[in-house]
């Protein structure tokens, strides 16, 4: 254990990387070494059910240290960032009042920025104005909506994407919500401190060499068609998968719903998986890179012992 109260109150350390890196066991490593709690910052472990696919910590492993924001609700419930940054705040002052360390770890890019930099404002948007908005879009199409968002704008859209009509409608239910244009939305948002400010965070990214995890990744997905990830995604489609669709579209589910709708050959599975998590990785370097502070990055090949991890890394 062997650690002061007050840093355990203070700092939230945080063990980031890409898909396949190691993260899992040196986060275990570290948390039992220092008697800490571990916080998910992984956007498919909320699912119950959603375990050989995501490489969920096993049993054992939560055993070994307490998980928190792990199996938090069904497969057909969507997760949002505001409900992840509430409950990862109550877990975290929960772990600091018991006078130990928090560490959080995931790869999932939006929502571990929550832990530097506000990722999502107050507005509120009627369920009615949200359907009656799609509908709109469906009906009038895109430039309808453009239009009047124009209409409640007249000092501009700013940066915003109009082509995007996921981007449009967000923002339309966001002035239309609010009564305020996206300038004065943007300058509130601007204001806002972080959800975790009154922390002090360490961050660290560990890294492999793409060959060492271009095989690592291809041995993980070996491990989890295995141990049985086509019976895993057939019986979370039966309970209504697919009504989640950001759960339908993860990796390594979405391959084997595509497998069982004769979209894709059954020998063709595994390799599909591997290229698709190879792409996630790309996209993943790019996020840590132009949307993190500036933090540590350490080669997992150079890790000796877990206190190797954080040092001197003050974000």
């Amino acid at each position: 254990m062997g650690v002061m109260a007050e840093e355990s109150q203070s700092t939230i350390h945080v063990l980031s990387g890409c898909t396949a890196v190691g993260k899992t066991e040196w986060a275990l490593r570290w948390a039992e070494a220092r008697g800490a709690e571990i916080v998910s910052c992984d956007s498919l472990l909320f699912y119950r059910g959603m375990d050989l696919g995501t490489a969920k910590p096993s049993a054992a492993e939560r055993a070994r240290v307490p998980h928190h924001l792990i199996d938090l609700c069904e497969v057909t419930e969507a997760m949002d960032i505001t409900r992840y940054i509430a409950q990862a705040r109550e877990a975290v002052a929960a772990i600091a009042s018991r006078g130990r360390p928090v560490l959080v770890t995931g790869g999932s890019g939006f929502y571990l920025k929550a832990f530097f930099s506000p990722v999502a404002d107050d507005v509120t948007v009627p369920a009615e104005l949200r359907a009656g908005i799609a509908a709109r879009l469906e009906r009038d199409g895109l430039p309808a909506l453009v239009a009047e968002l124009q209409s409640l704008n007249p000092a501009g859209l700013g940066g915003l994407d109009v082509a995007n009509p996921r981007r449009v409608t967000r923002a339309l239910e966001r002035c239309r919500g609010s009564g305020k244009t996206l300038l004065a939305l943007g300058a509130e948002f601007a204001a806002r401190p972080g959800a975790f400010v009154d922390f002090r965070l360490e961050l660290t990214q560990l890294e492999r060499d793409p060959a060492e995890l271009n095989e690592r990744i291809a041995a993980r997905v070996k491990i989890m068609l295995e141990a049985g990830l086509v019976d895993e995604v057939r019986r979370l489609r039966a309970a209504g998968l697919e009504k989640n669709l950001s759960a339908a579209k993860a990796i390594g589910y979405r391959e084997v719903l595509a497998m069982d709708d004769g979209r894709l050959g059954a020998a063709e599975l595994a390799g599909e998986i591997v290229k698709n998590t190879r792409g996630l990785v790309r996209k993943q370097r790019t996020w840590f890179r132009t949307q993190l502070p500036a933090h540590r990055v350490i080669a997992a090949k150079d890790l000796r012992d877990v206190e190797s991890l954080f040092v001197g890394n003050h974000a």
